[in-house]
């Protein structure tokens, strides 16, 4: 099984949760920009909200292993728990929960459902500001190559750029911002 359908297994189960959740890291990047390959599937998903992670562990139990005890991952969003898929090949799935941060929670307020290509079906992905904005405050080498194919993909005229200014000013990622501009070819 591929990571796309991997992908949709997983989304007909998180859904039939009722569990409201966001699918983000690279399906998310890609829906906005360019896809990538990836060997996880990355969701922001609520503690208890609708039974929250435990109605999500509990509704892929059959085509995923959890690990018994979650960890805290300072780079991304705090608490997560990592499962990987019982079927070749192997596909880790990554539930982070959502934590007491304000661009967290508004990026989670604000997310979209929209049709994800390489899925073929919608979900509920960030909006591609919403994306820029945490990737360059991760700041890793892919998330920066992420930024960059969405700014060059939406272009600024479809960006909500004071948007994302404000909050790189904020987080304190504005010169990573203005590099990741400077990278984009002229057209």
């Amino acid at each position: 099984m591929d990571i796309a359908n991997t992908a949709i297994q997983v989304l007909d189960r998180i859904e039939s949760t009722g569990v409201p959740y966001m699918l983000v890291g690279a399906l998310a990047a890609g829906t906005h920009g360019i896809p990538r390959a990836t060997r996880d599937l990355d969701f922001l998903v609520p503690a208890s909200m609708g039974g929250g992670v435990t109605a999500i562990i509990k509704a892929l139990e059959d085509i995923v292993v959890f690990e018994d005890q979650a960890v805290f991952d300072t780079l991304t969003w705090g608490k997560r728990h990592v499962g990987q898929t019982i079927t070749p090949p192997p596909v880790k799935i990554e539930l982070f929960e959502i934590f007491d941060d304000p661009f967290v929670l508004l990026e989670f307020e604000r997310k979209q459902q929209i049709f994800i290509p390489i899925l073929k079906r919608s979900g509920w992905v960030p909006s591609a500001e919403d994306v820029i904005v945490q990737k360059l405050r991760w700041g890793r080498s892919k998330d920066l190559d992420d930024v960059t194919d969405i700014l060059a993909v939406q272009g600024n005229e479809r960006l909500d750029m004071p948007y994302i200014e404000n909050w790189c000013a904020i987080h304190k990622t504005t010169d990573r911002l203005a590099a990741t501009l400077a990278r984009i070819p002229e057209l």
